[in-house]
């Protein structure tokens, strides 16, 4: 059984003020029942608080689910950090990453969604900032493998290359996404065959990005911008 990544003891916080034990309501109850249908007055109920408190830290349900969606994403970072920590080959990180990112999709639908779906976008397309800074910290984790030759050669990080590297990046997370998602929906399984699934498409992935990496249009991103 995969992992969840909102299990406690990674998180990066600990108890000991009010906007982080909210969260943690939060966190335990996608964990709990796979959604996001819950009250504020639930969560200040779950955690031990008044029902106006809150309302003293978020001024609406979207904004506190923004904090939630910043943590997964930080957790997911520390995963794939922690998954290749003993790796020296670019490609086995890659791999590695991989693997941690379809793991914990898999582990915690309900907070997968809410980070890579569409419920916290802006009609202009933009993301939450809390939630955006902590994805692209999960970002420059994969940006680094890539950099140091997990294509097959070493791609130099720099302004000349961004696009280069924004193409391996969009083929590598369609792909993992892609995968996360059938496995969820069980459209492809069955689960306990992930890992042996994940290794599969990723090496296929791969090898076709060594010979050819899609060329990016003009003015194109991935992942929400920084900066509107």
């Amino acid at each position: 059984m995969p992992k969840d990544i909102s299990t406690k003891e990674q998180r990066p916080y600990h108890h000991g003020d009010l906007h982080r034990a909210i969260v943690e309501a939060a966190l335990d109850f996608l964990s709990e029942f796979q959604s996001t249908e819950f009250s504020l007055r639930e969560l200040a109920r779950r955690a031990g608080v008044s029902h106006n408190a809150p309302y003293k830290h978020f001024a609406d349900k979207r904004e506190l689910l923004a904090a939630v969606s910043a943590i997964g994403f930080e957790l997911l970072a520390t995963r794939m950090a922690e998954a290749i920590k003993e790796l020296d080959s670019p490609r086995q990180r890659l791999a590695a990453m991989a693997r941690a990112y379809v793991c914990g999709g898999v582990g915690n639908p309900a907070l997968y969604r809410l980070m890579f779906g569409g419920y916290l976008g802006g009609q202009d397309e933009s993301r939450p900032v809390i939630e955006r800074t902590a994805a692209y910290t999960m970002k420059a984790l994969i940006v680094s493998a890539i950099s140091d030759g997990a294509l097959g050669r070493r791609v130099e990080e720099s302004e000349a290359n961004a696009q280069t590297i924004d193409g391996a990046i969009l083929v590598f997370w369609s792909q993992m996404h892609g995968l996360t998602l059938l496995l969820v929906d069980r459209l492809v399984g069955p689960s306990d065959k992930m890992e042996e699934l994940t290794e599969s498409v990723l090496h296929g992935m791969l090898e076709g990005l060594v010979n050819s990496i899609p060329a990016m249009p003009e003015g194109v991103w991935v992942g929400p911008p920084l900066t509107e």
